[in-house]
């Protein structure tokens, strides 16, 4: 009960994961923010081996995918230092988008509540998308940055500790079976048995 708890939970996790990787994955192509494409991307093809792993009940996939965990919390606490411009960095960097444009977060101009500054903006060229941040905004598009990241650590985190849980509790399970037969105790029996038997018969034998 306890492994299967674990595994479903595991499962939900993960497709939870999906679900708000594909919606950050979007609004990062329309900010032309590739760095965070990229990483995306990555962490959507690790959880669907996370998953693939978890069902079809392979620790390796399961490990890999702790392992990425890991990994992809360090990158979200990197994009909350930047947005936040914790360390010096500056959000208003190219960073993210390798200097390939001048775009910066979506959120910058169309986050919630916000208005263009300028009526023409949204005409502007490069791409399409206007460059003029967005006045009057209920939340500031680098908070908006950072709460998509907070909630990717978070979800992270709680995978990663049940990841690790369903890792231990596949491995003691294959421990307690013995699939080659050492541990089976009538391989052995049956290994004594034999020669015994075989001495009582001939005993019995006619001259």
């Amino acid at each position: 009960m306890g492994r299967c708890s674990g595994r479903c939970t595991l499962v939900v996790l993960c497709a939870f994961q999906l679900v708000t990787a594909l919606e950050r994955q979007v609004f990062d192509f329309l900010g032309y923010q590739w760095a965070p494409i990229l990483a995306t991307f990555t962490h959507i093809v690790m959880v669907i081996l996370g998953l693939f792993g978890t069902i079809q009940y392979r620790p390796r996939y399961i490990v890999l995918y702790a392992v990425w965990a890991a990994i992809w919390v360090t990158w979200n606490i990197f994009i909350i230092c930047f947005y936040l411009e914790v360390g010096g960095l500056s959000k208003d960097s190219e960073l993210l988008t390798f200097n390939l444009s001048r775009h910066r977060s979506w959120w910058r101009e169309h986050g919630p509540g916000c208005q263009q500054d300028e009526p023409g903006a949204s005409f502007q060229p490069s791409g399409g998308q206007a460059l003029v941040p967005g006045v009057s905004c209920v939340l500031e598009h680098s908070y908006v940055e950072a709460l998509h990241s907070a909630l990717q650590i978070l979800l992270a985190l709680v995978a990663f500790i049940y990841a690790c849980y369903v890792v231990s509790v596949f491995t003691e399970e294959e421990d307690s079976f013995d699939f080659i037969g050492g541990f089976d105790p009538f391989p052995l029996y049956h290994v004594t048995e034999k020669p015994s038997s075989l001495l009582f018969k001939q005993a019995y034998l006619p001259a």
